[in-house]
C-alpha cells in the first residue's frame, strides 16, 4: 500500500525580519523597533532643539504650527480703596505661526552586500542616518537662532568683521549676555541661563578659574544633553555643530557663535511626536524588476521660530586653537 505524503506538513516556519504573510507578520515589530532606535541615536545630536518651546506635530491639521507668549501684565501702583473691588486686567496673548518643511535622505543596500557584508546592514545604516538626521535637523534650528538680532561681539568689538582670532570668549563677555537678559526680565531655565558653545570656544572659557565642570554641580540623570560645566550662572552645552561664520572676522578668522538663553526664546517641533521616521523598503518592495536593492532611510517634518528676541544673546568670538 502506498501513501502520499505532503512533506510541507513537517516544514518549519521561518521567522525573519522580513515576515509579512498572515500569521506570520513582523514587520510592525521591526518597524517599532528601527523607529525607536532612530529617535533614541538622533536625539544627542538635537543639542539646539534642547530648550525650545515644544509643539507636536499636528496630524490633518495644515504645515503651520502656532506658538504663543503671554505678555506680561502691567504693575499696579494705585492702592485699593476700601469695599471697592477695582478693574479686572486683560490678558494679551500673542501667536506666532511657523510653517513646518520636511528633510529626509535614504541609503540604498544591494542584494549582494546583504549576503556578503560582515557587519549587520540594517543596525549599522541606521545609526548612520540617524547621526545624519540629527545633524541635519539640529542645524535646521541652529541656523533660526544664528539669525537672531541680539548680539554681542567678544572683547568690545563693533561688528563680526573686526573680530580677531584673539579675541576669544571670556567670563566678563558672558556677564555682559546675561546683564542683556535679566535687563529683559528674561526667565531662566531650572534656575540658570543656558549656553550653546562650539568645543574650541569652550577650551578658553574653562581656563577661567571661575568655570565649575558639571559634576561638581549636577548629576548625571539631572544634566542636559552634552553639558560640560557652568559659569556666571550660565550651564553650557557642548556641540561641534555650534554656529561657525567661517572666514568673516578680521584676516578671515572664523567667527564663533555662542548662544546664551533664557526660557520661551524660540519654538520648536516636537520630534518624538511623529515628526521623525525610519522607512525601510525590503528588496521586494524597492529593488526593480530583480530585486537588487532595499533602502533604509528617515523623513522627518520640522520647524523653528524665535519667538522673543530679547530673551537670547549671540556672542561673536575668536578662538586660540582656531
Amino acid at each position: 500500500m502506498k501513501y502520499r505524503l505532503n512533506l510541507q506538513y513537517f516544514a518549519d516556519v521561518m521567522n525573519a525580519t522580513t515576515s509579512n504573510t498572515t500569521g506570520n507578520n513582523l514587520s510592525p515589530e521591526m518597524k517599532t523597533y528601527y523607529d525607536k532606535d532612530l529617535i533614541r541615536l538622533a536625539e544627542p545630536n538635537l543639542v539646539h532643539d534642547q530648550f525650545g518651546q515644544k509643539r507636536p506635530i499636528p496630524k490633518g491639521n495644515g504645515k503651520t504650527i502656532e506658538f504663543r507668549k503671554f505678555t506680561q501684565l502691567p504693575k499696579i501702583t494705585t492702592a485699593l480703596t476700601e469695599g471697592v473691588t477695582p478693574n479686572g486686567q486683560a490678558l494679551d496673548v500673542t501667536a506666532l505661526t511657523a510653517t513646518v518643511s520636511q528633510y529626509g535622505g535614504f541609503v540604498k543596500v544591494t542584494d549582494m552586500l546583504e549576503l556578503t557584508a560582515i557587519d549587520p546592514i540594517i543596525v549599522e545604516t541606521t545609526a548612520l542616518i540617524a547621526s545624519q538626521a540629527g545633524r541635519s535637523l539640529d542645524t535646521v534650528t541652529r541656523e533660526v537662532l544664528a539669525g537672531g538680532t541680539s548680539v554681542r561681539y567678544a572683547n568690545g568689538k563693533a561688528s563680526r568683521a573686526a573680530v580677531a582670532k584673539t579675541d576669544v570668549l571670556t567670563v566678563l563677555d558672558i556677564r555682559k549676555a546675561v546683564a542683556d537678559l535679566e535687563r529683559q526680565n528674561t526667565p531662566k531655565i531650572n534656575g540658570s541661563y543656558i549656553g550653546i558653545i562650539h568645543p574650541d570656544v569652550a577650551f578658553d572659557l574653562m581656563s577661567d578659574s571661575e568655570w565649575v565642570d558639571w559634576q561638581k554641580y549636577t548629576s548625571p540623570e539631572h544634566m542636559y544633553n552634552n553639558e560640560i560645566g557652568r559659569i556666571a550662572n550660565v550651564r553650557f552645552v557642548q556641540t561641534t555643530e555650534a554656529k561657525i561664520f567661517e572666514g568673516a572676522g578680521a584676516s578671515s578668522a572664523d567667527v564663533y557663535a555662542t548662544m546664551i538663553i533664557g526660557q520661551g526664546a524660540y519654538g520648536v517641533t516636537e520630534i518624538s511626536g511623529g515628526g521623525l521616521e525610519t522607512i525601510i523598503k525590503s528588496k521586494a518592495e524597492a529593488g526593480g524588476p530583480l530585486n537588487q536593492y532595499s533602502t533604509i532611510g528617515w523623513k522627518a517634518t520640522k520647524t523653528a521660530e524665535r519667538l522673543v528676541e530679547q530673551y537670547m544673546v549671540r556672542i561673536e568670538s575668536g578662538c586660540s586653537l582656531a
